[in-house]
C-alpha cells in the first residue's frame, strides 16, 4: 500500500478520472453539478481553491487542504455527492436513449454489486505534492491547457470549465480562486 505525505502548507495537485474513462462532462448539467459541489465543498471545508479543470471524463485541482490530510475525505466527498446527482438524474431521465445508454455504461457487474449498483469516479485518484512556485506555475499551466491538447477549443480561454478564465480574463463567474505565492 502507497503511503502519501500531506505536509502543512504545501499544495497538492490531484487528478481523477471517470468510471471507464467515460465522457460525462460533455453534459452541461453534469458539469454544473461538479462546480457547484466543488463550491459547496470549498465552503464547508475552507481548503484553498488554487487551480482547476474540468474535461470530458477527468479533472485537475491545486488545492492546499487545511489540515493537509483532510485531502482524502475531501475528495471522497466530491466524488460521492457528484456522483449520486448525476446517477440520479440520468435514472430520473431514462426514457432517454443517451441517459439510459450512460447509465449502463456506470453499472458495475453483478459480481461487484456491494451498495451500489453504478460508478461514476474511479476509486483511486492521482496526488503530486508541489513543493516550489516553479511547480505551481507549471500545474496551472498544464491544466489551463489541458483543453487545447485535448482538441476541445482552440486556445483556453475558450473552455469557461477551468481557472484560465479567473487568471486571465478576471472572471470568477463559476469559482473564484485563491492566489498563493
Amino acid at each position: 500500500m502507497c503511503r502519501r505525505h500531506f505536509a502543512r502548507g504545501q499544495l497538492q495537485f490531484l487528478t481523477t478520472s471517470t468510471y471507464r474513462r467515460n465522457r460525462l462532462f460533455t453534459c452541461q448539467r453534469f458539469r454544473a453539478i461538479f462546480v457547484d459541489t466543488l463550491r459547496q465543498l470549498r465552503e464547508e471545508t475552507r481548503f484553498l481553491l488554487v487551480g482547476w479543470v474540468l474535461m470530458p471524463d477527468h479533472f485537475h485541482l491545486l488545492i492546499r487542504p487545511d489540515p493537509p490530510q483532510a485531502t482524502v475525505r475531501f475528495l471522497q466527498e466530491l466524488k460521492k455527492r457528484t456522483a449520486q446527482q448525476i446517477v440520479a438524474a440520468l435514472a430520473r431521465h431514462q426514457d432517454n436513449p443517451r441517459c439510459r445508454a450512460m447509465l449502463a455504461r456506470l453499472s458495475l457487474p453483478p459480481r461487484v454489486h456491494s451498495d451500489s449498483y453504478y460508478r461514476v469516479w474511479q476509486r483511486r485518484y492521482v496526488p503530486f505534492n508541489v513543493f516550489t512556485h516553479k511547480k505551481h506555475m507549471e500545474k496551472l499551466d498544464y491544466m489551463h491547457s489541458n483543453p487545447v491538447t485535448a482538441r476541445l477549443v482552440p486556445s483556453p480561454d475558450l473552455w469557461p470549465w477551468s481557472s484560465f478564465r479567473f487568471y486571465y480574463l478576471n472572471d470568477s463567474s463559476l469559482l473564484t480562486m485563491d492566489r498563493v505565492a
